[in-house]
Formats: structure tokens, C-alpha cells, sequence
């Protein structure tokens, strides 16, 4: 799921890479695009794996196609009857979230953004503040869904065991580890 994402942040990065102009006017490239038509949703992927794991197969077209503001109130209960097969001794967890608190938030697949302070999936005080390319999404949604109130419960099951990215992520725009 990493490697997707990131693929999918590269394919937009070299869209803007060979629409960029240069500093020589007559070669200026010109693209215009045709927005125009009838667009449907396919596939939702604002938090990583939450679709994948809470959304069965049989509602899985349901689901992507629901307005994210709609999901929540359509699919919440789903969720948490999910969270409870996955992990029958949930109580709270690293947030303090109950099942019904806690499915009702992942319910809508969206990706909020902090446009202030720290943009991180979690780092143990910011919480959902947007996504940084380190920040180790599946891992976090593991702990939050296994590791109890204080992350420690279900040790084996609260980490994939990757521990990084394969490669340094840059430091320069657009920030994406060299390729192989």
C-alpha cells in the first residue's frame, strides 16, 4: 500500500514536471485540458487499508462510490461490527476512542489536513493532521486498532514490521525517495 501511494505522488509529480515551463519563452509548451464529461468515483483511498479492511468485498463498490460526507452515517455500524470480529476484546484505544467513536471517524474516508502545525498521521499527540511520506500509516492504524488504550495490548499484531521506506525520501519538492 506504501509503494501505491507513492506512485501515485510520483505519476502527479512528473505530470508537473513535463507540463513545467522554462526560462526560454519560445519554447513555451501551452496544454489545455478537457475537464469537460461525466466523472464517477471508482475506488476511495483517503486513509490507507481502512477501505481494505472495513469495507467487505460485496460493499466495496457501494462504498467507493458514497460521497465521503455520506459514509459515515451509511457504514459506521459496519465498521464497528468489523472492528469487534478483528479484535473481540477492543475497549479503547491510544486515543481514547470507544468502537462506536472510533469506526464513526475511519466510516469517512477522508484524509483531513491541518493547514497549521504538524501535518502527521499520528506521532502520539497529533492526531489525523494530514500525512507526511515518513509517517507510518499501517502501523498506526494497527496500534489504534489492536494495541488497546495504551498501545501495548496485542503486541504481534500492532506493527507490520517495516520499518521505513526502502530509500531516504528527498529533501527537495517533490520530496519522493530516488528511484531504484
Amino acid at each position: 500500500m506504501k509503494y501505491r501511494n507513492i506512485l501515485s505522488f510520483l505519476a502527479l509529480a512528473l505530470c508537473f514536471l513535463f507540463v513545467a515551463c522554462g526560462d526560454d519563452d519560445a519554447n513555451e509548451v501551452t496544454v489545455d485540458f478537457d475537464f469537460s464529461g461525466e466523472y464517477t468515483i471508482s475506488d476511495q483511498m483517503g486513509r490507507p487499508a481502512i477501505n481494505t479492511v472495513f469495507v467487505s468485498a460485496l460493499n466495496k463498490d457501494d462504498f467507493n462510490t458514497t460521497v465521503p460526507a455520506d459514509q459515515g452515517g451509511a457504514y459506521a455500524d459496519r465498521f464497528e461490527s468489523r472492528l469487534l470480529a478483528l479484535n473481540p476484546g477492543y475497549t479503547t484505544n491510544a486515543l481514547g476512542l470507544d468502537a462506536a467513536t472510533f469506526t464513526s471517524v475511519l466510516a469517512s474516508d477522508v484524509l483531513t489536513v491541518s493547514t497549521e502545525g504538524t501535518t502527521t498521521f499520528f506521532d502520539g499527540t497529533n492526531v489525523l493532521t494530514g500525512r507526511a511520506l515518513a509517517d507510518d500509516v499501517i502501523d498506526v492504524e494497527l496500534l489504534l486498532i489492536f494495541g488497546g488504550p495504551d498501545g501495548s495490548a496485542n503486541a504481534g499484531l500492532t506493527s507490520d514490521n517495516v520499518a521505513s521506506n526502502d530509500k531516504e525520501f528527498s529533501s527537495d519538492f517533490p520530496y519522493l525517495a530516488s528511484p531504484w
